[in-house]
């Protein structure tokens, strides 16, 4: 009988990914479609870097690697967070994965137990709540909207703190609406965390480096909860490294050794040659990096003035990433003379199938009145892409 395990059939699918694929098959039958539904850096890898990764294919880095990563790219990684963040780590605090994501899912398997709450404000990264799914734990959603800039209150945390509550998972600047928390919305947080020492903060800080006009702050700063906070990086955004899957946590002692522990089991060490890879980008200037955030800036303000012409669309300026996440709730409930829109699923699929435009549904983020749009394309793209939302938009009354 082909039956799944329960907690396989409780996950949904990334909805990022299932649009992603949707996008390609309608361009392998040749029709001109424009993806702006996937949060990947349209760069390519710095040469650099793809140097060293040769390079380290010709000096034999072809075999296991140890389970926490390379010494020299742990330390690499170590010299950064106390260079750029001024945080404070041994070696043995860190841990390299297979993506980021790889390390969100280590930190959830190895502090969550069957019906733990993790609180999880929304808008979230899609993959949150179904790594939470899959430690067997309880999301507890606190929602925010465009008004705040999808930024919670730290009322709102209080409020969703209860005796079993034991983690709290977020990202600044966050994927999908770019808000970046400012260091005194992060102290206020910290205020109400310091009343509940046995939480566990788990700081996604993946687009750190990708800010126009702000500082990235991380959590781990405050002396109050450093003790308890996990960081959570990677080279795939600020870099242009996707495919390299690198990604590391910096993490109390107890949970690291507890993810190096789990990770022995699951996949032993991530990639070699990716792992050396990545300490040339980790130790480098960031200039590549600073070029890239320079034309994403352009990029942003391209897309949101041309979406300021588009009526019944609330967005605001997103400080950080590259995604804007305009509330289009306005359009729900008209119709184009043959589909009625009644959420945010069926206008992206319209968008898809009358203007060749993909971008992805905000219920898969915990905010079923937006869509999400990634302005990681050219901005030949962009200003096509644009153009078609807007006709999109207006076929419908």
């Amino acid at each position: 009988m082909e039956k799944v395990a329960d907690r396989i059939a409780r996950l949904s699918t990334s909805a990022t990914l299932a649009m992603a694929q949707k996008s390609r098959e309608l361009k392998a039958q040749g029709l001109d479609v424009i993806s702006l539904s996937v949060g990947e850096p349209d760069f390519d890898t710095p040469d650099f870097i793809k140097e060293a990764a040769k390079k380290a294919i010709d000096d034999n880095f072809s075999h296991y690697s140890p389970v926490p990563g390379y010494p020299v790219l742990r330390q690499a990684i170590v010299k950064k967070l106390k260079k750029d963040n001024g945080l404070d780590y041994a070696e043995d605090q860190i841990i390299v994965s297979n993506g980021a994501k790889h390390s969100l899912a280590n930190i959830l398997q190895a502090v969550v137990n069957p019906g733990d709450e993790v609180i999880v404000p929304a808008p979230f990264w899609v993959s949150y709540i179904e790594l939470v799914k899959l430690a067997e734990g309880e999301n507890v959603i606190i929602s925010a909207g465009v008004e705040s800039d999808f930024k919670i209150t730290p009322e709102q945390l209080e409020a969703a703190i209860t005796p079993k509550t034991r983690a709290f998972l977020f990202s600044s600047p966050s994927n999908p609406t770019g808000s970046v928390y400012t260091k005194e919305e992060l102290q206020a947080l910290v205020d109400v965390f310091a009343k509940y020492p046995d939480i566990i903060i788990i700081s996604d800080e993946i687009y750190e480096y990708i800010t126009y006009g702000v500082d990235h702050v991380s959590i781990a700063q405050f002396p109050e909860v450093h003790d308890r906070v996990v960081v959570v990086n990677g080279v795939s955004k600020a870099y242009a490294m996707t495919g390299y899957r690198i990604g590391y946590m910096a993490a109390p002692l107890w949970i690291a050794k507890a993810c190096n522990k789990l990770q022995g089991q699951y996949t032993s060490g991530a990639n070699s040659v990716a792992q050396i890879a990545s300490t040339e980008a980790i130790n480098s200037d960031n200039s590549e990096v600073k070029r890239m955030v320079v034309q994403f800036n352009k990029r942003r303000d391209l897309v949101l003035d041309m979406m300021a012409d588009i009526p019944g669309i609330k967005t605001c300026t997103p400080p950080g990433a590259f995604y804007v996440f305009p509330d289009v709730s306005s359009y729900f409930g008209k119709s184009n003379g043959e589909t009625v829109i009644k959420d945010a699923n069926e206008l992206c699929l319209f968008l898809l199938e009358k203007k060749l435009i993909a971008c992805v549904s905000g219920e898969a983020f915990g905010s079923p009145e937006c869509i999400r749009l990634s302005y990681a394309a050219s901005e030949e793209q962009l200003i096509e892409a644009i153009k078609r939302l807007k006709d999109g938009l207006a076929m419908l009354k």
